[in-house]
C-alpha cells in the first residue's frame, strides 16, 4: 500500500482517491480510507526529511508530494460529505429504512442516545463515531432516520471531520518524520489510529448513565 500510494503523490489524483475512499466508507465501512490518508501524509513528512539532504533533492521531490494542508483539508470536507449522504439516504429512506434500523440494535440504540445528545445541545457523540469501527455510518443513519433537524448534526459532523482528519494526518506527517517514510512508520501510525477507534467503540458502547 505504501508503494501504490507513493507512486499517485506526484500527481492530484491522490487527493480525488482519497477523498472518495472517505465518502463512500460511510456506506463501506471496509474501505481503508484511514491508511490512505496516514499513508499520503507519511510520504510527505519521508519526502521532507529526504529533502533536508540537499536543497537540489528537495527541489527535485517537491512536486511528488501532495501538500498537507490540502490533504487534511480534502479528507474533512470528504468525510462530511460522507456524513450529508448518509444522513440525506436515511432521512429519504422511508418505511423499508426504518424497518432495517429497527431489527438492528446497534442502530437503534445509537440512534437513540444521538437524539438525547442533540437535544441536550451537545453532539460529542458523533465526534467519538467518527473514529469508531463503522461509527460514523452508525450515527449519520441514525441521524438522518431520526429526522433530527440538519442545523443540529452538521456542525457535530464537521468538527468530527477536522479533528479525525488532523489526528490522521497528524499521525503519518509525523510517524514519517521520526522513523522515515517506510513500513515502521506507517505501522506505528495506524496503530496509534486503530488505539483511538478502539476506545472510540468502547465508549459507543458504554451503556448511558442518568
Amino acid at each position: 500500500m505504501l508503494d501504490s500510494v507513493g507512486l499517485l503523490t506526484g500527481s492530484p489524483w491522490i487527493y480525488a482517491i482519497v477523498a472518495a475512499s472517505i465518502v463512500l466508507d460511510v456506506f463501506l465501512p471496509l474501505l481503508p480510507s484511514g491508511l490512505l490518508v496516514v499513508t499520503a501524509a507519511t510520504a510527505t513528512a519521508g519526502s521532507g526529511a529526504a529533502g533536508a539532504a540537499g536543497a537540489a533533492a528537495a527541489d527535485r521531490m517537491a512536486h511528488q508530494v501532495p501538500d498537507l494542508l490540502l490533504l487534511g483539508g480534502c479528507a474533512a470536507l470528504a468525510s462530511v460529505l460522507g456524513d450529508l449522504a448518509a444522513y440525506r439516504l436515511a432521512w429519504r429512506g422511508g418505511a423499508r429504512l426504518d424497518r432495517a434500523i429497527a431489527r438492528s440494535r446497534r442502530l437503534t440504540v445509537a440512534q437513540e442516545r444521538l437524539g438525547a445528545a442533540l437535544a441536550r445541545g451537545g453532539g460529542a457523540l458523533v465526534v467519538v463515531a467518527r473514529f469508531a469501527p463503522a461509527g460514523r455510518s452508525v450515527v449519520s443513519l441514525g441521524a438522518g432516520a431520526a429526522h433530527r433537524a440538519i442545523r443540529e448534526f452538521l456542525p457535530w459532523s464537521l468538527t468530527a471531520g477536522v479533528a479525525w482528519a488532523a489526528y490522521s494526518v497528524g499521525l503519518g506527517y509525523f510517524g514519517g518524520h521520526w522513523f522515515g517514510a517506510g513500513w515502521l512508520a506507517t505501522g506505528v501510525s495506524l496503530l496509534a489510529l486503530f488505539a483511538a477507534g478502539t476506545g472510540a467503540g468502547y465508549l459507543m458502547r458504554r451503556p448511558r448513565t442518568r
